[in-house]
């Protein structure tokens, strides 16, 4: 990767890349050192205005162009993105901390998801209902909503970004992106690969700042007809009741606690070495991680040795090194956050496994830990831990199991591993989340559907659901 620096960020408006007008910038640093790399530029209200001015002219144009033309330019777009891999991984890591292999995979799935939306633009169908009356034509068809704002976090900083991206140009939408500040630079690159690409002027916006002046002031603004949030179940139904109070569309993919149901009957050697791997993916900073571990009794001594040998397999080390399995936590305020969870764990009468402790003094790396008979009054049962922990106990039997992973308000992700088909319908029916995967990782391919319900919030980000959140039926009766 010799050869490449991480860049400033500057906003981009009006498809010109520009300094905000106050000319103030935000630091960025790199997880896995703590030193400054680089610095983004802060937007006012000032580069708002012009955002949304930009934005405004940009739909009336973008909504007019074919849903042909919008897919070659998106399928232009996947293929930059794909050109750029390398490069564009190397600047996520460099900001993000996940090993690179994650981030070139990252991007890789990205230009796939924007292909899907490629393909879903031609295929925004309307309806022709027969009329009562002779002579009368009456027909539905499918218009974009106008104007998106999104926001969008941290821990995929391209993947929550393309997808809304994707799907707003798909339909015919312009959209303004506020980015994570901590990881400017890589979503920088996906949008450039857009503008490469050939989008027109002002139908892409990005900009970052202070989060909350920003969403408040886009939300509440004419303009903006639609939003959507990734983030924690907090803000997320905050920004819900700002846009339900001026009337706006919105689609919130919001916090999660996952339950992965272990059955006795299963392969739990597979079990164990799969959900390991995808609980400490991102080192764990993922919103659909599999977080509560509910192993059946009599597998649950063999699937707790065999998943603690996987967490202590794992290279903890900066990401840029090809050895390491895990990079550093993206913010160095996860690190007291979880050493607080896992010391009220333990206060509880809950085992400590293995790790639980911050790894060196420099960056924000953090042990694999695996907690186990973990009690239901300890917080971190009920809070999302966010980060490499996973939290196995034993239950009794599938039922014990069921009631455990519903007894929380969230519903974003589960997972269950059983060789009984009958566990699988069960499972598939009763536990309350938006997504259910069962004896594989099969969550978050661009052609399923990608959300939650209850607290882990509403709409879908994937599949052939995702482009309706952007587009409004109108119904158009004509007598000849």
């Amino acid at each position: 990767m010799a050869g490449y620096s991480y860049p400033d960020t500057q906003l981009f408006i009006d498809s010109t890349w520009q300094d905000a007008a106050s000319g103030e910038t935000i630091p960025v640093s790199d997880p896995a050192t703590g030193e400054t790399i680089g610095k983004i530029a802060k937007a006012g209200i000032a580069d708002l205005d012009k955002a949304l001015a930009a934005t405004q002219s940009g739909f009336a144009k973008w909504s007019a162009t074919s849903a042909f033309e919008r897919a070659r330019i998106l399928y232009a777009a996947a293929a930059i993105l794909r050109e750029r891999k390398d490069k564009i991984a190397w600047i996520m890591t460099r900001e993000q901390g996940k090993p690179l292999v994650e981030a070139a995979g990252e991007v890789m799935a990205a230009a796939d998801i924007i292909e899907w939306f490629a393909q879903e633009a031609r295929r925004t169908y309307g309806q022709v209902i027969p009329a009562r009356q002779p002579n009368v034509s009456q027909i539905t068809v499918k218009l974009p909503v106008g104007p998106v704002a999104a926001f969008t976090p941290w821990n995929f900083p391209i993947n929550q970004v393309v997808r809304k991206l994707s799907a707003a140009l798909a339909a015919g939408c312009s959209i303004i992106v506020k980015a994570p500040e901590e990881t400017p630079a890589s979503p920088a690159e996906l949008i450039r690969a857009f503008a490469d690409a050939g989008v027109p002027a002002g139908v892409i916006g990005l900009v970052y700042g202070v989060p909350s002046q920003i969403s408040e002031y886009l939300i509440a603004h004419p303009v903006i007809r639609k939003i959507t949030f990734t983030g924690s179940t907090p803000v997320g139904k905050q920004l819900a009741s700002l846009a339900g109070l001026h009337m706006k569309r919105s689609t919130m993919e919001l916090g999660g606690h996952a339950p992965a149901i272990v059955m006795a009957d299963t392969d739990v050697d597979k079990a164990a070495k799969t959900l390991a791997f995808s609980k400490f993916r991102n080192a764990g900073q993922v919103c659909v991680s599999p977080t509560r571990f509910l192993v059946e009794e009599p597998a649950f001594d063999r699937f707790v040795g065999k998943f603690v040998d996987a967490a202590k397999a794992i290279k903890v080390g900066n990401g840029l090194d090809p050895q390491n399995t895990m990079g550093p936590l993206a913010n160095e305020r996860r690190i007291p956050a979880l050493e607080s969870l896992i010391a009220d764990a333990v206060d509880h009468g809950a085992t400590l496994a293995t790790g639980g402790r911050r790894i060196g003094n420099s960056g924000n790396f953090f042990e694999p830990t695996v907690l186990t008979n973990v009690p239901v009054s300890a917080r971190i049962m009920n809070e999302e831990p966010f980060g490499p922990v996973a939290i196995i106990n034993p239950i009794a039997d599938l039922e014990a199991a069921i009631a455990e992973a519903n007894r929380l308000p969230f519903g974003l992700a589960s997972y269950a591993f059983t060789a009984s088909q009958a566990n699988v319908h069960a499972i598939g029916t009763r536990v309350e989340a938006g997504m259910t995967t069962i004896n594989h990782l099969g969550l978050a391919l661009p052609e399923v559907p990608f959300g939650g319900i209850k607290d882990s919030g509403y709409g879908d980000e994937g599949g052939s659901a995702a482009i309706e959140a952007y587009l409004v039926a109108k119904f158009v009766s004509a007598a000849a």
